[in-house]
């Protein structure tokens, strides 16, 4: 995309265009597990403090890494290979600023009853189970902020979920509206500039959500100011 702005030039090929979803699918998914296992993380953390070491132990922790990217990548395979195999025209023009799967399959001049069913099928799963995961862990975790007396004690377990939550809330709004949106609203044009919020902006916030909570940076940035 950023040589697509540099020369000036809206062409990719099919190929580039299939290694593009295929990465897109899978940093997507990626970023959705690794949100899912954080959230676990601070469940432990907060839930179990003194069993924390014990729990989440560096096996564990490669583990579950470890099946985040196994499963992003399964998933990302299956549906881009599921995409080579449809038939397109010689010229397609795609109503977006990237190979967006959605909008792919259906500028196909085959049959995508078995693409839809493998999209729907995929976003229910790889979505909303990690949604429904991460919003039970933190119901845990509220139910246990709230039993803890002290308010300085308060203050400072729910600030180890920060900045966890603002990149989750970030993520499933941004990805969520664009979805739904997209659903109510048939406006590609629409579609691709409020895709650009969890595409673009969304990861550019993510470092500077995650480096302000380290008293280091914090320290150095009112130093520098």
């Amino acid at each position: 995309m950023l040589v697509n702005i540099q020369t000036k030039s809206k062409t990719i090929t099919y190929t580039g265009c299939i290694t593009q979803m295929c990465f897109f699918i899978l940093f997507v998914g990626l970023d959705n597990f690794l949100l899912t296992v954080m959230a676990y993380d601070r469940f432990v953390a907060i839930c179990h403090p003194l069993n924390y070491m014990v729990i989440m132990n560096p096996w564990l922790c490669v583990l579950l890494v470890l099946m985040c990217w196994i499963l992003s990548v399964l998933n990302s395979l299956l549906q881009s290979l599921m995409v080579s195999w449809l038939s397109f025209c010689t010229h397609v023009e795609i109503p977006h600023f990237f190979c967006e799967i959605n909008e792919v399959v259906h500028l196909a001049c085959s049959d995508t009853f078995f693409n839809d069913m493998v999209m729907y099928f995929a976003a229910l799963l790889l979505a909303c189970c990690p949604l429904i995961s991460i919003l039970y862990s933190y119901s845990k975790i509220v139910a246990s902020i709230r039993a803890i007396s002290s308010a300085p004690g308060r203050y400072k377990a729910f600030s180890t979920c920060a900045s966890h939550l603002s990149v989750v809330s970030l993520f499933y709004v941004t990805s969520l509206g664009v979805y739904l949106s997209s659903s109510v609203i048939q406006n590609s044009h629409c579609n691709a500039i409020t895709s650009v919020m969890y595409t673009v902006v969304t990861p550019m916030l993510n470092p500077f959500i995650y480096s302000l909570r380290n008293k280091d940076i914090k320290r150095a940035l009112r130093r520098y100011l």
